[in-house]
């Protein structure tokens, strides 16, 4: 029950500050929308943790600036490696393990691991992940850790 109240909330919300009218006519079609949105969504069984994480919204956040703290971190990385005269990376392909159990926090960890530069996700075979990066050492077993601990917390709102 609490995630179709948060998703009539957000949906309340959404159209609301995407249309911005307070007309009534304007107002009674955005309620209607809303309500067929809403039977459609309980019809189709798709009112689940995945489809409504508003809860987790400050998880979300934090593991956002985290990730762009790595992402920057990474961006540096890899610019380094372009200036040099000599092209010193050394690539690797490796599987990591992942204890995201949902399908959006599998999504959020592979989508992750892409956006930072030097790594990108190729595969996703339950609950392990294909991983090339541009250096081994990046790549070392423990190295996606911290990612996928934050990554679970923030979408499957659990700890490692």
């Amino acid at each position: 029950m609490g995630y179709f109240l948060g998703l009539l909330c957000a949906l309340v919300v959404f159209w609301y500050t995407m249309s911005g009218m307070n007309e009534p006519l304007i107002l009674g079609l955005g309620a209607v929308s809303v309500i067929v949105t809403m039977i459609l969504s309980w019809r189709l069984k798709v009112v689940d943790a995945d489809s409504s994480p508003y809860g987790r919204i400050i998880a979300f956040l934090v593991y956002w600036v985290w990730l762009f703290i790595e992402i920057l971190k990474a961006n540096w990385r890899v610019i380094q490696a372009c200036v040099k005269a000599d092209l010193d990376i050394n690539p690797a392909l490796v599987k990591v393990k992942t204890v995201c159990r949902s399908d959006l926090a599998k999504t959020t960890f592979a989508n992750s691991i892409t956006l930072t530069p030097g790594t990108v996700t190729l595969a996703v075979e339950g609950d392990k992940l294909l991983v090339h990066a541009l250096y081994e050492e990046d790549a070392e077993p423990g190295a996606f850790d911290e990612m996928d601990a934050l990554s679970a917390r923030a979408a499957d709102g659990r700890h490692k």
